[in-house]
């Protein structure tokens, strides 16, 4: 599998997490049948993804930027669609752990460029 193929299954594995999370919201504590179907869905096939792209991107590597993106992405989703607003302090802790996974995959010889 190319590096880009394997950074696009890691990516479709975060937005189905992120949109299991966001179903996770919606099922008010598994009381609503459908957000909770697809959220086991979304999760089953987001883990099922993450674990083809583990044979090439080392598992401390593509966890710290499915949990970057995942916070960050759930995180504007909180904001569209649930309102829910982040002060400065949020805001910046986003942006450091943000900034923390651009330095690994930037700079890491951890794994291949």
């Amino acid at each position: 599998m190319s590096p880009s193929a394997v950074y696009a299954l890691l990516f479709a594995a975060i937005v189905l997490e992120v949109i299991g999370t966001t179903a996770l919201q919606l099922s008010q504590q598994f009381t609503r049948l459908w957000p909770s179907v697809l959220l086991v869905v979304c999760y089953t096939v987001a883990f099922y993804a993450l674990s083809h792209t583990l044979k090439v991107i080392p598992v401390g590597i593509a966890y710290a930027i499915w949990s970057a993106l995942g916070i960050v992405l759930i995180s504007g989703v909180g904001l569209v669609c649930f309102k829910q607003r982040l002060d400065l302090p949020a805001v910046i802790g986003l942006a450091l752990i943000v900034a923390g996974v651009l330095i690994v995959n930037i700079y890491s010889k951890s794994i291949s460029h």
